[in-house]
């Protein structure tokens, strides 16, 4: 591959990298957010969504630059369009963070998350951290090998899904539709950022091999 383009491109994935970080961190507030009731954390991840926007715009004008003034060819142009595709997928993560703390501001004073569900929100909370952190990782460090990890770690979170439906479906769930709806909504919010996560892990494999996993 052509030097000047991979030094370019390594620029991307720099940013990618810095993206990766943020929408960790937007999460990782969110679900702290959630589970405590706090107005003030909440409105943080929601005020700094804007700088995760900005750096996808940063992605996305520096690829279309490469593209036009390097012209790749074949490889070098699916790489190019990787990496947008991994931007788009972590703007995605941070949109759903937003969702996340929105539902906390939403029903502040009150706790968003009813106490038959909060152990189960506090495990999701940690796989999503757990998956965020290995795409830094795997970014960082153009590491295929962890990143073809996020599949089998995608799947505590399918479990933790299916649990939650379990719980409010039971006959013995106590607390009617309304707090029923506010689980399932979250429930979503968090099984989709597992799902856009293991879409970057994938984009990484190929990023860091050249070959689809």
């Amino acid at each position: 591959m052509r030097e000047d383009f991979q030094d370019e491109l390594t620029r991307v994935n720099r940013t990618l990298v810095t993206m990766a970080k943020a929408v960790r961190e937007a999460m990782r507030q969110a679900s702290s957010a959630l589970l405590t009731s706090d107005h003030t954390m909440a409105q943080q991840v929601t005020a700094r969504d804007a700088e995760i926007d900005v750096l996808y715009r940063v992605v996305e004008d520096r690829v279309y630059d490469l593209v036009a003034r390097q012209q790749p060819v074949a490889g070098e142009l699916r790489k190019v369009l990787t990496a947008l595709q991994v931007a788009a997928d972590l703007e995605r993560m941070g949109d759903l963070s937003v969702h996340v703390a929105r539902a906390a501001l939403r029903r502040h004073p009150a706790p968003a998350v009813v106490p038959e569900l909060a152990d189960l929100f506090r495990e999701m909370s940690t796989v999503a951290d757990g998956l965020a952190a290995k795409i830094v990782s795997a970014l960082a460090d153009q590491d295929a090998v962890l990143a073809a990890q996020l599949d089998r770690d995608d799947d505590a979170m399918d479990h933790l899904h299916r649990e939650l439906f379990s719980v409010m479906l039971s006959p013995r769930w106590p607390l009617g539709v309304e707090a029923a709806i506010d689980g399932a909504l979250l429930g979503r919010y968090y099984e989709r950022y597992a799902d856009h996560a293991v879409n970057v892990g994938h984009f990484v494999v190929f990023l860091a091999s050249g070959k689809d996993d």
